[in-house]
């Protein structure tokens, strides 16, 4: 499926952190109730006006980039079964590279 955000908007598929401690211990599903904070960015939008309303800001995330994202910045959304984050470009702190 193809996704097209509009603005500045961004969408993100979660990336699910090890369930294994440095230590070895396993973690089991109940204890991940926190929402994922790094995930990989699958498409942006073109980017918002400035003030003036004249031109696009371009975006600095791309397609394919690893980011750590504000944890409860994004909306969690679900199409065709698999789960999505969408949120603003505002909500992402970082790429990892």
């Amino acid at each position: 499926m193809n996704f097209q955000p509009l603005s500045n908007r961004v969408f993100i598929e979660p990336i699910d952190e090890d369930k294994v401690t440095k230590s070895g211990i396993v973690l089991p599903d109940s204890a991940e109730k926190e929402k994922p904070i790094k995930g990989k960015v699958i498409s942006v939008g073109p980017g918002k006006f400035d003030e003036d309303g004249e031109k696009r800001i371009p975006m600095s995330v791309k397609v394919g980039d690893i980011v750590l994202f504000k944890k409860y910045g994004p909306d969690e959304i679900e199409i065709d079964g698999k789960k999505y984050l969408v949120g603003d470009e505002d909500d992402i702190l970082a790429i990892i590279s």
